[in-house]
């Protein structure tokens, strides 16, 4: 992994103070959101509760990456944060959606608002989300955990703003639409970020070609080294942030397995994918071929 028993430390340490803050927004959020009838602090507690439990996710995902490889889990639990972002993700999506539906019922039939009660507990929200941001922004893209817990806080610092701004609108005017307003606000923070990444994270479950990595411009750089006649059978996939993993089969010269060529030639591919491309390989396996030996084989792919 990319990562070293430190740096893992510390994203631990980060992920424990902010889902403690979260926490402690969310007790408070819940008292405001009773005693003032307001949908944008209800969805704030709730966007905050999904938000404790995706960072719970995070901690628990984070302490599984560091268990070492297995011969039943030869890459550990890399995955581990990909699957805890997914999952954070999509319970974010479903949060927002609902949001939509009932902030629209609110324009439609708007409740009675207690201004001033929701202007101190959006105050409160605010701070603590802006504490938890900086606790996680050094490291926020570390890895999808740390991405997925820092989006989360970022939408609830922002939804803050949004109740704040309700409230004043409401104490000022006695509009009680502004509610609905900023809880449809909210929503419209939410999905996009969600959407991004989940689409993301399913792609690398999906095992999809790292983002930045043109399997076409690899082909073409392996075929450019000396002695390859061609390559087939090329996959790029991603275990988990910071660990793409590629395997080709390189067709070479039928000399190179009879004059020891071969073992340079391998050293030549590896290298040519760990640092020639933006995208730095270093799992990668090169399996080396006669012209002849397709005949030997199931049906390749491109």
């Amino acid at each position: 992994m990319a990562h070293t028993h430190g740096e893992s430390e510390a994203e631990r340490s980060r992920l424990g103070v902010a889902l403690g803050i979260s926490v402690a927004i969310l007790l408070a959020e819940i008292v405001g959101a009773i005693l003032t009838g307001s949908l944008a602090l209800v969805v704030d507690a709730g966007h905050l509760l999904t938000d404790a439990g995706g960072l719970t996710l995070a901690l628990v995902a984070s302490s599984l990456v560091r268990r070492k490889p297995t011969a039943k889990r030869t890459w550990g639990y890399g995955r581990a944060e990909v699957l805890a972002a997914t999952a954070q993700a999509a319970v974010l999506l479903a949060v927002g959606l609902f949001v939509l539906v009932e902030g629209i019922h609110r324009l439609i039939d708007p409740p009675t608002i207690a201004s001033n009660q929701l202007l101190v507990f959006g105050i409160i929200g605010l701070v603590g989300n802006i504490a938890a941001l900086g606790v996680l922004s050094s490291r926020r893209s570390a890895n999808f955990n740390l991405r997925a817990a820092f989006l989360e806080v970022l939408n609830d610092a922002l939804g803050s703003i949004a109740v704040i701004a309700a409230a004043v609108v409401i104490a000022l005017t006695g509009w009680t639409r502004a509610d609905a307003v900023a809880a449809l606000l909210i929503g419209a923070l939410i999905l996009p970020r969600s959407l991004v990444l989940l689409r993301d994270t399913v792609n690398v479950l999906l095992e999809s070609t790292p983002r930045g990595l043109d399997l076409n411009s690899v082909r073409t750089h392996l075929l450019q080294q000396p002695h390859v006649r061609a390559v087939h059978d090329l996959h790029a996939t991603q275990i988990a942030t910071g660990l793409p993993v590629l395997t080709a089969h390189v067709v070479v010269d039928d000399e190179c397995f009879f004059d020891g060529h071969a073992s340079s030639i391998l050293d030549e591919l590896q290298a040519c994918v760990a640092d020639h491309f933006s995208v730095s390989i270093e799992h990668s396996t090169f399996q080396l071929e006669r012209a002849d030996h397709s005949d030997h084989e199931h049906e390749t792919h491109a």
